[in-house]
């Protein structure tokens, strides 16, 4: 079933690879995943646009539970990818085994959590939001099933990150691919009813959503057991070990409170908003849907990008984590500036996707021009807070997103909602992007200056 064991102790191309061609061949699958995980993140909120701007809203509202489940499987993702590829740089292979089977137990555990919440606080959740009844219902049906089944995407992120972290990216973007090409077909399919199945509404767009998960997850599992050499999952391994889970969330931890701000961010923005009119949240949700096919191959760059400066910050060869961080914030940077172009030129072709009234028009033609300039900044952002992360310095990415969205983006928000003028108030994502920008560079010189002690390299 498996390769030779001597095979996980021999230099990995981490190491030895051309920075530009090892960039390109570990971000690449990740990048093009990610733009299929953004297509089908995008398809849900479409059909559901069709059924009404109520059931638009429902899903639009349920994003902060759903990136709060994104949150803490990407953050115990970050711990452990983190921690495995540096184990493998410095040879320590029993770590490594550790860190894999640790890191799916925690994602199991969280599947659990989830699942009860799901159950147990949907409907309170979406009543602190909107006492519009449709909303409410349409609401609760969707995040019960996202949740309660949240077995799927945890399985589904912890099966890819250890796939990643090893270098085997290919394999991570055939897992992604296969789970968002059947939550696009079976999207419609559980809508709408057709093909004799039942009429689920938005409902059905969870329900596929979940199915696609399920069926990655499996095929996840089934890669890392035959084609994952340098890592071994037995069953009787997958339990906590101490001290692994400690130093995987001393780095994941940073990266689950900066995402989960980006919940408590969209529930305050979605009730400044809604105090407005319905339609700017429609236009709040239809722009994290949007915006996804900007930031998710960003996201994939810098998924790609963390095993390198991990393996390379291990095997203390500062001059590969310097160029591998060079050219990535490169490369982002101009995947962020394409889509400031696209915003700012074809607005109203973007939301023609979600049936829009001209009210909704109106509104997200503005919001979509001012939030794009934030664009032009955050490429660069992203890419810094997570070389701090890979080489062991996350309270600095933490402190950057607290401010950014807490500090910057949210009271901004509330300042520019006073003066009763809708189209000011999405002012406050460029003015949030640029306090983030000066802590990133702040933060990453710090960060650089000490692995230049520790390592003995100057410049």
């Amino acid at each position: 079933m498996r390769n030779n064991p001597q095979q996980s102790t021999q230099e990995n191309k981490m190491g030895v690879m051309p920075i530009g061609p090892l960039l390109a061949g570990m971000a690449v699958p990740m990048m093009i995943s990610m733009l299929v995980q953004a297509l089908y993140n995008i398809v849900d909120s479409i059909f559901v646009a069709q059924i009404s701007q109520d059931a638009l809203n429902a899903v639009s509202l349920a994003f902060p539970l759903q990136n709060l489940m994104i949150a803490v499987g990407g953050g115990t993702g970050v711990g452990m990818n983190a921690l495995l590829s540096r184990s493998l740089g410095e040879k320590d292979q029993d770590q490594a085994e550790r860190a894999a089977n640790t890191g799916i137990f925690l994602f199991l555990l969280s599947a659990v959590i989830f699942g009860v919440c799901g159950f147990l606080l949907a409907r309170p959740f979406f009543l602190a939001q909107t006492d519009i009844a449709p909303i409410v219902d349409y609401g609760t049906d969707y995040a019960r099933i996202c949740l309660g089944l949240s077995i799927g995407i945890f399985s589904q992120f912890c099966f890819e990150r250890l796939l990643q972290s090893t270098g085997r990216t290919v394999y991570s973007m055939v897992t992604q691919l296969i789970g968002a090409v059947i939550n696009i077909i079976m999207d419609p399919i559980l809508i709408f009813g057709l093909f004799g199945f039942p009429r689920m509404e938005v409902a059905g767009a969870a329900a596929a959503t979940v199915l696609g998960q399920i069926i990655a997850a499996f095929i996840g599992l089934f890669i890392n057991l035959r084609h994952n050499p340098e890592i071994h999952i037995r069953l009787r391994d997958i339990r906590p070990d101490r001290a692994i889970v400690r130093e995987i969330y001393r780095v994941g931890l940073p990266s689950i409170v900066m995402q989960s701000i980006g919940s408590v961010m969209t529930f305050g923005m979605n009730k400044i908003l809604i105090s407005f009119t319905d339609t700017a949240t429609a236009v709040f949700g239809a722009y994290f849907k949007l915006q996804s096919f900007i930031f998710m191959p960003v996201f994939g760059l810098n998924n790609g990008m963390v095993p390198i400066i991990s393996y390379n910050y291990g095997a203390a060869r500062l001059d590969r984590v310097r160029k591998t961080f060079q050219l990535t914030a490169a490369t982002a940077t101009v995947i962020m500036c394409v889509g400031c172009a696209a915003f700012n030129l074809i607005p109203g072709t973007l939301l023609g996707f979600f049936s829009p009234s001209e009210e909704m028009l109106r509104i997200g033609t503005v919001a979509l021009r001012v939030i794009s300039y934030s664009f032009l900044l955050a490429g660069f952002d992203i890419i810094a807070g997570s070389v701090c992360q890979a080489i062991g310095n996350p309270v600095y990415t933490l402190i950057c997103s607290v401010c950014r969205q807490l500090v910057a983006l949210l009271p901004a928000a509330w300042l520019l909602a006073r003066t009763g003028v809708l189209d000011l108030v999405w002012f406050c994502f460029p003015i949030s992007e640029v306090v983030s920008l000066v802590l990133s560079i702040i933060f990453l010189r710090r960060t650089m200056r000490r692995v230049e002690a520790q390592i003995g390299t100057v410049d």
